[in-house]
Formats: structure tokens, sequence, C-alpha cells
């Protein structure tokens, strides 16, 4: 993709623009002719160069930027086009979907010229009106010079530009006109906005057997979950290729969006655009003065690619989120500080249940034990030192299809477990096996817990946790028959730093919602007399142990509801090969590193919206339902495992209570 010279285009004073629309433009006939004013002298256009050489690879490639404070673009590359206005014949409209700004004239256009090898093919002429918009067309310059070497890739996967326009002095010298690749004249952004872009696009791209084989899958067709999961892969690793093609060579892209990536039906590539705001990881200025700052630029500059990535990662599998509406409240939840890793917790908040798409795309990003749930909070990490990079995003389990054998890390393997505990409790399905498979699970989780110290926790417990799953009693009704029914909403539990003086004193909230049934009948609306109760008490967070001791097992099972034979079983599968190379430790340990909690006074509060006869009924039906020490905090002893997305903290019988994150604004979402 050659890009070079900057010469002016026509006046267009009867030109109607319509952007990225489909609409025919008014257009007089005339206007197009070729004159005598297209053969002039050629213009010659010079622009600065800021580029700086990051290895003897870029100094073969960079060479005479460097020996000159100019780049001019007759003497940039053989590869450059210089074309005429005669050798198109303009369409009579816009074109749709390349991503055309105010300061933009964009329109399609068909070479006519038949000794040229694009004789017949539509392209797109992008003139280029203001200062700034001039800049992104020099820019796309000086980085087409720098990928020069490469051209290969950098034909796949960017919008190839074929050259420029000249034209005389007399008519814009100050403008671009940009002769680029139409690439079938669609988006992402506009596909995924047709209302059956899944069969579509898949016809589009003529995908087959070979082409999942090359995302590591086997099979074809299937069910849509499946058929968008295959598609997905395939323009996610497209577009990780080229971004990290972008950033081997020392650029940012800076304006990954779905329209500015571009599908190509020829050679079945996604481009990333022309580059014009491509950015120099080691620019010119005070910040590359030392190398501690130029790497500190580097890295932010691809963290902040990979944050739009994974926003567009999260716009082709949640269909919701195409509404701005709906993208500003995702914006919003990640300002306000929320932990990315609860994503789950908040999109089954705020999306539709009976959105068709909406339980697709969960469905996607729940496969695979959670991997793209995982996957899209790598992307958009609150810190720019967590996000995934493009190479590691290549190897993760959500890009991978099963013919692909992943060694998953050991952060990857916990979330797993955790996302399973999570799908099982959902599922309010409380027998046995479910049980014992849970606590299995749970205990996993605690001999892998990441953050054993006491100091770890401190910065991890703030916040607000949902009470998920608890082992030592079923949490809502049973087959009993109460004499007054109680329906129990969220149980939550807000942790928060109790005061500046002491860091390790921690203030412990329990709110538990409910709706007290004054009826003989249940309501079909299961309607009543709504109520909350709340227990506030102060801990002390220590460093502490828990044993692991075999004599526990006669005194524990009437509480543990099948936690024994769970602990058992734990044994025997860290003693398999499998498990061996995971774990820290080679056989079963008899201790484990916890936080343990000294819990201070006790304070318990009832708020009823509407009176009721009996309230001492009513707390004692909803003390039934709850697990004791969501009442009596002093009865939670330690905390076994705790990451940025769930928490599991230990009671005084040995029962495990299962918390998930919940964002900071649940109650208004």
């Amino acid at each position: 993709m050659a890009l070079c010279g900057v010469c002016s285009t026509p006046n267009l004073p009867n030109l109607q623009v319509l952007r990225n629309s489909s609409i025919g433009l008014k257009r007089n006939s005339s206007l197009w002719q070729p004159t005598s004013s297209f053969s002039a002298k050629p213009v010659k256009f010079h622009c600065s160069s800021s580029l700086k050489p990051l290895s003897s690879d870029v100094e073969e490639i960079d060479e005479d930027v460097q020996n000159s404070p100019s780049v001019s673009v007759e003497d940039g590359s053989a590869h450059v086009k210089q074309f005429m206005w005669s050798d198109f014949k303009i369409l009579d409209r816009v074109s749709i979907g390349h991503g055309g700004r105010a300061d933009e004239l964009v329109f399609e256009a068909i070479v006519q010229v038949p000794d040229s090898p694009l004789f017949n093919q539509g392209v797109v002429l992008r003139k280029l009106n203001t200062t700034r918009a001039q800049k992104r067309g020099r820019r796309a310059i000086e980085v087409l010079k720098k990928l020069v070497r490469r051209r290969l890739l950098y034909h796949s996967y960017s919008m190839q530009v074929h050259g420029y326009i000249s034209n005389t002095l007399s008519d814009d010298p100050y403008s671009f006109t940009l002769v680029h690749g139409c690439h079938g004249s669609f988006s992402i952004r506009h596909w995924l906005q047709q209302s059956d872009w899944l069969p579509t696009l898949e016809a589009t791209l003529a995908l087959d057997e070979e082409s999942f084989r090359r995302v590591g899958d086997d099979t074809t067709g299937g069910p849509a979950v499946s058929r968008q999961l295959r598609l997905i892969r395939i323009l996610m690793r497209d577009i990780l290729i080229g971004v990290n093609y972008l950033h081997s060579h020392g650029l940012a892209h800076t304006e990954l969006r779905l329209e500015n990536v571009h599908i190509s039906p020829v050679d079945r590539h996604i481009k990333v655009g022309i580059l014009g705001n491509a950015a120099d990881f080691y620019g010119d200025g005070a910040s590359s003065s030392s190398a501690y700052s130029t790497m500190d630029r580097r890295q932010m500059m691809i963290a902040f690619d990979m944050r739009c990535v994974g926003f567009m990662m999260a716009k082709m599998v949640l269909q919701e989120l195409m509404d701005p509406l709906v993208f500003a409240k995702l914006k919003s939840f990640l300002a306000k500080g929320n932990d990315p890793s609860s994503l789950r917790e908040f999109f089954v908040t705020i999306l539709n249940p009976n959105s068709e798409s909406g339980n697709t795309g969960i469905q996607i990003l729940d496969r695979n034990w959670g991997a793209g749930w995982h996957l899209l909070s790598s992307l958009i990490a609150t810190r720019p030192s967590k996000r995934i990079s493009c190479l590691d995003a290549l190897k993760h389990p959500f890009l991978c299809g099963p013919r692909w054998r992943v060694s998953p890390s050991m952060d990857i393997i916990r979330w797993g477990l955790g996302s399973t505990a999570v799908k099982i409790s959902e599922e309010y399905i409380y027998r046995m096996p479910q049980r014992q498979r849970l606590a299995h699970f749970i205990g996993l989780m605690e001999m892998l817990n990441p953050y054993p110290k006491p100091n770890c926790w401190l910065e991890l417990l703030p916040g607000r946790w949902r009470l998920l799953y608890s082992t030592g009693r079923h949490i809502g009704l049973t087959l009993r028959q109460p004499s007054t029914r109680a329906l129990i909403g969220s149980v939550h539990l807000t942790i928060a730093q109790a005061s500046k003086a002491s860091n390790m004193s921690l203030s412990f909230a329990s709110d538990i919602g409910f709706t007290a049934i004054t009826s003989k009948d249940w309501p079909h609306n299961k309607s009543g007399a709504t109520g909350k109760l709340q227990t506030i008490s102060q801990f002390r967070l220590v460093a502490g142990k828990r044993l692991y001791l075999k004599e526990e097992k006669k005194n524990i099972g009437k509480f543990s509801m099948g936690e024994p034979d769970a602990e058992e079983g734990l044994a025997e599968k860290l003693e398999t090969e499998k498990w061996k190379k995971v774990v820290p430790f080679k056989e079963f340990p008899s201790s484990l590193p916890v936080a343990k909690l000294v819990s201070g006074e006790i304070e318990v509060t009832m708020n009823m919206n509407d009176r009721i006869e009996s309230p001492e009924t009513v707390i004692g039906e909803v003390r039934n339902q709850i697990p004791q020490e969501m009442f009596d905090l002093s009865k939670l002893v330690c905390g076994t495992y705790i990451d940025s997305r769930l928490l599991v903290l230990r009671c005084v019988n040995g029962s495990a209570l299962l918390f998930t994150r919940s964002s900071l604004d649940h109650k208004s979402m």
C-alpha cells in the first residue's frame, strides 16, 4: 500500500455529501470531465518526520528520513502511484462505512486506466480538507515509509492505499486526495448493524472447514452460539495479528474502533485502517529523555490499543453494546472504579434476559469455564500494566479452538474453577451431587489462593460482595410450610476500611433484603411488605493458618453437608499427575495460610417499608433461610480465598460462604 503525494482536487461546490450513507449524490456530469489543467506540473509535497530508530532494521528503513529534515513524496517508494482525475469514473454515492469525518470528503470511484492493475476496480477517494486532516495524511506517508520492508503484512492488515491525485497549484494546493481500497465498503460496525449479519458475513468471507481449522476448530455449522463464537475467533485473531504487527514496529494505532476496521472479502482479512493517526512509541520530546519514561510511554500506548480492542470484542459479542446508551453504562461502570472482572455480574443486571442476542453473547463468554470473561477483563483492565498483550491474547483459550492444546496459566485455572462454582450455584439445584461438586471446587480454589498474606487482602477486600452459596445451609425457600412467608432478595456483604489510623481494621455490613408475604396464599406477582435487615461489626485482620486434621471429619459431618467426602476427594485429586504440575506443593498440606478475622461488637437493625402485625416472626423466617453467619458476623473466622472477583469466608462451624463482587452502584442498575 503506497501512500504518496498530495495535490488538490477540483472545487466541488455543487456536490452534496451525505456521509456514511448509501443515498446517491447529485452532481454535474460536466464537472468531472478532464481538462488541460490536470496535466500541469506535478506538485511536490514535503512533510517533516519525527521518527526515531528502534533497531538496526528500522535504521535501514528510515535511513533517508534521518539524513534529511523532510521526507519527499517523490523519493518515498517505488510503489507510489500518481493518478489524474481523468483516471476515474466518479460514482454517484458516497462510500459506505469508511469512517468519513467532517474534515473529509469521501466518495467512490472506478479506475478507468486500461494499463493499470486496478482497471475497472472500485476505489475510495478521500479528500482531506483541514490542517488536522492533512496531518493524518502526512502521518500515513511516514507510517508507510516505516513499514515498507514488510509490505505483505502491511497489505494484509492495513487498508490498502494505492496513491494520490495530482492537480495544478491553482485549484487547492493544500489538500490531500488519497486513493485507497474499497474493501467491500463495509466496516465491522456496519456488518453488525445488519439484521442477518451472521449468515451474510459467513457467506462474504466464504468460511469453510479450512477457515475454522486455522482457529483450532474442527466443526462447521451448529447452533448460533457456536457459529458466532467461531466467527468472533476469526475476527479477533485477525485484529490482534494486525495490531501486533504495528506494535512490533514501534507504532500504536490509537484509533481502533469498529467503524475504522474493515473486512475485505478479497483476501478475507481485517483491515485496521489507513494508519493516519498511528503514533510512535519513541517520539521526540522530554518524555524520551530517559529509558524509564520511554518504556512507560510504550507501555501506555500499547495498553490504550488493547483497551480499544477489548471494547471492540465486547460489542461483537454483546450486540446490546451497539446501543450508545448501553455502552455509556459500561463506560460509567468502569469510570466509577469497578473492577472489570465483575463484568458478568454487571451485564446480567443491565441486559434484557429475554433478548436473544444478549443470551447468546453471555453464553459465548461463559463457554470454556468463562474464558471469554477472563479475556475481556484482561483487555480492559483498570491498570494499564495489567492489560494483556497481543501475543498473550492470541494464546488465550477463548481464541483457541478445541483442536489446539493450550497450557493455561495459573490465573486462568483459578478463573475456570471460580466460574464453574458460580455457574453451579446459579442453577439453584442443591442436591447432594451439586453440593459435593461446589464444596470440591471451593476447596480447590482455597488450595490455589493467590493472596495468602493479610496485606494483599486489605487491598482486595473493600467493596460490595453478593452472597452466592453456603456449604452449611440451603439459601432461600425450602419445602417447609411456615406460618409467615418471606421471600429473600439479594444478600450483600459490604466491606470498608474502618479508619485510617488502623490499617488492619475493617467494617463489615451485612444487608439482607426480603419481602414478607402477609396474605394466606402466594400472590402471583410475589408482592408484599418489603424490608431490610442489616448487621454491622468491626473486624481486625491478622495472619493465621487453617489446619487440615483427619480427626475433624468425625465431628464436622453434621455441618459440612458433604464436605468431608469432598475433602477426601480433593486429596485424591491433588495426587494425580495433572494437578501435581499445577499446585504449589507435592502432597496434601496439613495447613494453609489464611487471613484471620477478629470480630468486635455487633449492631443489628431492621427497617420495614410497610407495617406488619408480627415482625418477630418475619425475622425468624428470614433467619431460617439465610446462613446464621450473615446475622452473627462474629462467626466468620477467616478468609481462605480472594481475587478481584470472588471471595470465600470460612465460619466457626467449618462451612464456607462464597461471594461474588458486585458493582458499587448495584442498586441503581
